[in-house]
């Protein structure tokens, strides 16, 4: 990482990349939003590999600095043979904003919208749109599930409780976001690597901005604790902005993913918490937590789900 005043350059790795790789490397940079650089550079060396969750972040951070009036300059070293070509195949450029500057140059043509929905393994890049909703994304994406999953004994309960994870994950985006940027949401099978990953990102306020001012309204303990103990909580109990009464969709993904074995990433602005299975659920022994994070703005969730 090299920064200077007029430009801050972030150097991805020259490895397989997921969301946690990435937040490493963003950890080791100053934060792109917070800086006073004009310019911020991504450079995505040969022979980087960047799985789905890393994308989908990438891609929000990418479309946020660019709102907020950054340039922004992704070079890629390899050309469509490389993490470009992936990137192109899986709908990445056709949502990232156009001002976005790609060296040496975005694709000609997109392999995403020509071939979309042809690949079993993989749900293209889609947009969550506040204003205009997207009736067949989940559909897609538990079909999508079932089909890699078809060799675990639990694949019809699994795909429901995929379902109801992913339209909870999706829900927030037009619950919480309050933003004119979209959110996304993408799916890829990992064979080799024996999972799947769904990602669901969007830029808007995080969930915790809408939360917390609820929970000291009304007088709550939990609107007084720190943003990682409070998402811990949020996801361990069941907390809601809506009272007791509601809300709980977030506890209800844990416990669905903790019952599949399922992995559970949740990025805030400035917090994140790994949720890992372990014995008789989601444990502080078993959560990942990190606080003073780079700023991104909004929800980031992705869960990993093991094939067989």
């Amino acid at each position: 990482m090299t920064a200077r005043m007029e430009e801050t350059i972030i150097q991805l790795p020259a490895r397989w990349t997921n969301a946690s790789v990435l937040e490493d490397v963003l950890r080791s940079c100053p934060s792109a939003h917070e800086i006073p650089s004009a310019i911020v550079r991504f450079r995505i060396p040969e022979g980087c590999q960047l799985m789905t969750d890393a994308a989908v972040r990438l891609l929000s951070l990418l479309n946020q600095l660019d709102h907020a009036t950054r340039r922004v300059v992704v070079e890629f070293e390899e050309d469509e043979n490389g993490v470009l070509g992936y990137l192109g195949r899986a709908g990445f450029f056709e949502s990232l904003s156009s001002t976005v500057e790609v060296t040496p140059k975005r694709p000609v043509y997109s392999a995403a919208l020509q071939y979309r929905g042809r690949n079993p393994r993989l749900v293209e890049v889609e947009r969550i749109d506040r204003n205009c909703r997207d009736g067949n994304l989940l559909t897609r994406l538990t079909d999508a599930i079932a089909r890699a999953c078809s060799r675990r004994s639990d694949v019809s309960e699994l795909q429901g409780a995929a379902w109801t994870i992913l339209a909870e994950l999706i829900d927030n985006v037009f619950s919480h976001s309050q933003t004119p940027l979209d959110g996304f949401a993408a799916l890829q099978v990992y064979r080799r690597g024996n999972c799947l990953k769904v990602a669901v990102s969007d830029s808007g306020l995080g969930l915790l901005e809408t939360l917390r001012p609820a929970l000291r309204k009304e007088g709550s303990r939990l609107g007084k604790l720190p943003d990682i103990d409070l998402l811990v909580e949020v996801f361990r109990r069941g907390v809601s902005r809506h009272g007791a009464s509601r809300g709980c969709g977030l506890k209800g993904c844990a416990d669905k993913a903790i019952k599949f074995r399922a992995e559970l990433d949740v990025r805030l602005p400035q917090v994140r918490v790994l949720l890992v299975p372990g014995t008789g659920g989601y444990t502080p022994n078993t959560a990942f937590c990190y606080s003073g994070l780079p700023l991104i703005w909004g929800t980031h969730i992705c869960f990993t789900l093991a094939l067989d």
